[in-house]
């Protein structure tokens, strides 16, 4: 590892003598760098690469669509379309629970008692 910074370090030197950083936006103010003061030193590099990629982790992108289908719902018309929009919903309720490693499933109390007849009489 420490070549490919020795590297890093001669080509930067070299751009910085031949002027390439001359004209840059914000020459001589300070970076506006976010606080990534919890995130583990070995790690800032790979979430700023994956921040500047536009990525969001799958519990975070969930939580967004997740709060677009609550609107969606809000603004549903028909009983049909709330139905649609509320089984989505749930699907994606599920799918976060699961992202959180919380129990993967939760039963409505009718659809619980129909399971737990049926498993009683199969007895």
């Amino acid at each position: 590892m420490k070549g490919l910074e020795d590297l890093a370090e001669r080509r930067i030197s070299s751009a910085i003598e031949t002027g390439e950083f001359d004209d840059l936006p914000g020459r001589g103010r300070p970076l506006a760098l976010d606080d990534d003061s919890l995130v583990p030193a070995e790690m800032r590099l790979a979430y700023r690469v994956l921040k500047n990629s536009g990525y969001l982790p799958e519990e975070v992108a969930l939580r967004k669509e997740i709060a677009g289908v609550e609107a969606l719902l809000d603004g549903a018309l028909g009983a049909e379309d709330r139905q649609r929009i509320d089984g989505r919903l749930a699907l994606l309720r599920l799918r976060l629970a699961a992202c959180r490693g919380d129990r993967p499933m939760q039963l409505d109390a009718r659809y619980h008692e129909r399971v737990r007849r049926r498993l009683a009489r199969d007895t």
